[in-house]
């Protein structure tokens, strides 16, 4: 074998194994063992129906289509990070009305959530927000950015974000920005 096809070997297996744990063997090891290492927010969770809401600040594209802006908005109350990263994302994924425009493609949706006593969060997107995705650069950072921001601006133990689709870690969402690991809060983006 060559030594690329090696290192391409070694890379699927590192990320079969980053998956596999992910998604089965620590979730497994939380519930049984009642350990706080690993929280997940599976889809199709009970709402919260106290409505009680907080304020959050959610991101949008900017005017000139360059930057993120602020939006402070009210969200439903979630008990603790997980289920309040969980509103979070949910309020910030729902379609917004004009003059705001959301850098998340029109029918990505979260699937699943996973946060870590390290603080990084793993949010699981349905494939839309990969194939909705209008591309380039910029149009990237932003939908990257607007979840990032989102989740490490409005909860302090939330250090950084990865995003996966459909369960699987991806290397980018539209060929530009190295997904590979999490990402932390970047306020250069927002205006």
């Amino acid at each position: 074998m060559t030594r690329r096809a090696l290192v391409v070997a070694a890379l699927v297996g590192v990320a079969a194994a980053l998956v596999w744990a992910l998604f089965v063997a620590v979730p497994r090891r939380a519930s049984r063992a009642g350990s706080n290492t690993v929280a997940a927010a599976a889809p199709g969770a009970a709402p919260t129906t106290s409505g009680r809401k907080i304020k959050a600040r959610l991101f949008y594209v900017s005017g000139d289509g360059m930057h993120l802006v602020r939006v402070e908005r009210d969200v439903a109350y979630g008990e603790g990070t997980l289920e309040q990263a969980r509103e979070i994302l949910a309020a910030q994924v729902t379609p917004v009305a004009e003059p705001l425009v959301s850098a998340i493609p029109a029918g990505a949706t979260v699937r699943a959530l996973f946060l870590t006593e390290g603080g990084e969060a793993y949010v699981d997107f349905s494939r839309d927000i990969t194939t909705g995705h209008t591309g380039g650069t910029s149009d990237e950072l932003l939908t990257i950015y607007t979840i990032v921001n989102a989740l490490t601006e409005n909860l302090p133990a939330v250090t950084a974000v990865q995003v996966l689709v459909d369960g699987k870690e991806v290397d980018t969402l539209a060929g530009h920005i190295d997904l590979r690991n999490p990402i932390a809060r970047n306020p250069a983006w927002v205006q």
